[in-house]
């Protein structure tokens, strides 16, 4: 059974002897700051409450108030040999929580890295505060729920100090909640259970891990662990005698073979007594490794050397025996465990390790989190590559007594691919890191997507574009009879971005009459193609057949169900008015790569002819992707034109014979200006939140004027902007248009220049 700690520090009238404890630390860890160990000491039992005014929690009829509880979280630090930060943060902890002693006094009294642990690990108080009760679930769901929640735990820990501390704190309350009403020992014991002891496991702190499945076992379970705890009590003094006959035999025999090792019996827990029951189905008389024996020697090969003095000892029990050195378990535990049958034909389980893997089994290493019982196979690089990081920086400070440098050479390398946000009900989801709000609805149902209007993250209001993050708490609005929106496809709006939640909303217009997904699909392209000044009078009948429909009909259908892409068709709209270069000969295409010096910086290959400037015809500024041209001039080089430019098809009939057929290179890496109006209802901030769309794109401005219409209201605002290609400006002109009270955004040419020849 577990033995609670003696509080050996408190005097008779309760008050506390800090020389004691200071002494009982140092037992465990070097007290190099033992001033300011104590400075908080001292500051939490000023502000500390008397005993019966404690509220909010497990300290309810309690005679530990947070100074008392921060004094036990330090011993249980310092047992695993942490450093002075956490022993302080661990004493200041619960204050700080209560609300007795503000983070900001404590930054300025001990240290940033102080309040930064203490400040995680009350954000990891807050998220399990928010998960609700889940026994009413069906077991799947529960076991989802509960790996969310582990999950979310361990994405926000940038320091592995931020867990300890938080496992301190949950088994001091799990150690006093006896004091508890019945229902409040249940809620401490079902979310230690279901959160904590997997945690301390995963960590590898065999003995946290174990203290806190008894005890939460004893609350969860009262009659089956009363009843194990009896079987065992009434053989405790026979049990106790045997193995000590037992420990000196095999301390005989282990001398003579001359292997120097440490002997002890080993007490076997109550929960895992009772888990082995349920797991094989056996009664608790067949529960061999309650009589247990531990042997630690120096080195490895002296294992297997004792390991053979109890088989030759005792009859070992067939498929009972497991060696975790050659295969230890995921977090790194080993050891070799054996069964025999002993003295008198009872069973006796022996366990053999160094006394290395014996500390390790003891203290933990941060290993896998994955559980027992608990297992998923959807895990990520980056959420191993978190673990790993864990494990690092618990290795670091057990060699060097130091992480801080560990913690922050990685805290910045390790990004989370999953979020983890909760629905108002304190369920756990888990999302795509840079899910929207629109995501998260069709995650929790189709329906919920397909009405989804608005969303509120923990009670304010936020645009469906807003990137979750983990420990959100999520309020989906909905437009009863609300249907999807065509614009939630669109890549540019940001809408969506998980593959499930475009996919739904494909599913639904595809369910849609496919001619009003014609129509609206002609209305997309054509409104496309006018934003960008392309023509829109086209036979789209080759198009089509480009993008492998029979008709125009089908691809229009295609994209007003969300098919197929507006970028694919302006694509091939783009090819289409370009002059044909793909029927050239295999040769004058080699040529052309051969001689990429016929280029220039505008990046436009000028056929026929060697290296001549180039420069863009204001009068039409085309940009790559338009269908262009170009015009000798007398002393300028080459003026490219678009091919629909009034300039360049009136200097066609007056003097063709300065036309040169020119192309854009392959990969232009060049910025071209483009001439783009903006049209809006005038209002406070306009300015600024389109130079801030602007700034985010990284789009150069070259020229501005803004224009305003009192009567109306309204202002047009014209900007000559430097844009690399033709869908950057598709991209920025969607962004633009999400502004509120834009009216119209599209491109235009000769805005700000007058045409030169």
């Amino acid at each position: 059974m577990v033995k609670v700690r003696e509080d050996h520090y408190l005097l008779e009238d309760g008050s506390v002897d800090l020389g004691n404890w200071l002494a009982k630390i140092g037992e465990h860890v070097p007290v190099t700051e033992s001033e300011r160990l104590l400075q908080a000491c001292r500051l939490v039992e000023s502000v500390a409450p008397r005993p019966e005014s404690v509220e909010d929690d497990e300290w309810i009829n309690s005679p530990m108030n947070c100074f008392h509880t921060g004094l036990e979280m330090a011993l249980i630090l310092a047992e695993l040999k942490l450093d002075s930060d956490s022993l302080v943060a661990a004493v200041l902890y619960r204050s700080v929580r209560q609300r007795k002693l503000p983070l900001e006094r404590v930054q300025s009294d001990f240290g940033k890295d102080v309040a930064r642990l203490i400040d995680g690990v009350m954000q990891m108080a807050a998220i399990t505060a928010l998960m609700r009760p889940i026994k009413e679930q069906v077991l799947g769901q529960q076991e989802s729920q509960l790996d969310n929640v582990r999950k979310m735990l361990v994405s926000i820990i940038d320091d592995v100090r931020v867990a300890l501390i938080k496992l301190a704190e949950r088994t001091c309350a799990i150690r006093v909640v006896k004091n508890a009403n019945r229902k409040k020992r249940y809620l401490v014991a079902r979310e230690v259970f279901d959160i904590y002891a997997p945690l301390a496991h995963r960590l590898g702190i065999g003995h946290i891990k174990w203290e806190l499945e008894d005890l939460s076992f004893r609350y969860l379970q009262p009659n089956a662990y009363k009843h194990i705890a009896q079987l065992l009590d009434e053989k405790r003094l026979d049990r106790q005698q045997y193995i000590h006959s037992v420990l000196s035999l095999l301390k005989e025999r282990l001398s003579d073979a001359g292997i120097d090792a440490e002997l002890m019996g080993r007490a076997k827990h109550i929960y895992s007594i009772w888990r082995k029951m349920q797991r094989k189905n056996i009664p608790f008389s067949q529960v061999y490794d309650i009589r247990a024996v531990r042997i630690l020697v120096p080195e490895v090969r002296d294992c297997y050397a004792a390991l053979g003095i109890v088989h030759a000892l005792w009859r070992h029990v067939p498929n009972e025996f497991d060696d975790y050195i050659a295969a230890p378990k995921e977090n790194g535990y080993r050891s070799l465990h054996t069964a025999v049958i002993g003295p008198d034909g009872k069973g006796l389980e022996v366990q053999i390790r160094t006394h290395t893997m014996h500390e390790e089994a003891e203290l933990g290493v941060c290993a896998h989190w994955r559980y027992k019982g608990t297992d998923v196979h959807n895990k990520s690089n980056s959420y191993e590559d978190k673990i790993s990081w864990l494990r690092q920086v618990l290795e670091w400070q057990e060699e060097m007594g130091d992480a801080t440098g560990l913690v922050e050479q990685f805290r910045n390398s390790i990004t989370q691919d999953r979020i983890y946000v909760f629905t108002p009900e304190g369920h756990v989801v888990d999302l795509p890191s840079g899910s929207t709000p629109l995501d998260f609805a069709y995650r929790v149902h189709t329906e919920i997507g397909h009405s989804c209007r608005g969303a509120k993250i923990s009670g304010r209001i936020v645009p469906l574009t807003y990137k979750l993050k983990t420990g959100d708490q999520v309020e989906i609005l909905r437009q009863k009879g609300g249907t999807p929106s065509r614009d939630w496809l669109n890549p540019n709006f940001g809408y969506l971005q998980t593959s499930r939640g475009r996919a739904k909303v494909q599913a639904w217009f595809k369910l849609q009459a496919k001619e009003e997904n014609a129509d609206e699909g002609r209305h997309i392209v054509e409104r496309e193609l006018k934003r960008l000044a392309l023509d829109s009078h086209l036979d789209y009948q080759p198009i089509a057949l480009q993008l492998s429909y029979k008709t125009a009909e089908d691809m229009f259908a295609a994209l007003g169900a969300g098919d197929l892409r507006l970028s694919q068709i302006i694509h091939e709209v783009q090819r289409t008015l370009e002059p044909e270069r793909n029927q050239a000969p295999d040769q004058l295409v080699v040529r052309e790569r051969k001689h990429k010096h016929q280029s220039d910086d505008s990046g436009v290959y000028i056929l026929g002819v060697g290296n001549l400037l180039t420069n863009m015809a204001s009068c039409c500024t085309p940009l790559p992707g338009d269908p262009i041209i170009g015009f000798i001039t007398l002393n300028r080089g080459v003026s490219i034109h678009r091919q629909d430019c009034q300039n360049i098809l009136s200097l066609q009939d007056k003097e063709p014979q300065r036309i040169v057929q020119v192309s854009w290179g392959e990969e232009p890496e060049q910025t071209y200006p483009v001439d783009i109006v903006v049209e809006a209802f005038d209002r406070s901030g306009l300015l600024r939140d389109l130079t801030t769309i602007l700034s985010n794109e990284k789009v150069n401005i070259l020229a501005f004027h803004t224009q305003t219409d009192k009567v109306y209201c309204t202002a047009r605002i014209a900007m000559t902007l430097e844009i690399a290609r033709l869908e950057h400006l598709g991209r920025l002109m969607d962004k633009i248009n999400q502004l509120p009270n834009v009216i119209d955004v599209h491109r235009q040419r000769g805005v700000m220049q007058t045409a030169k020849k």
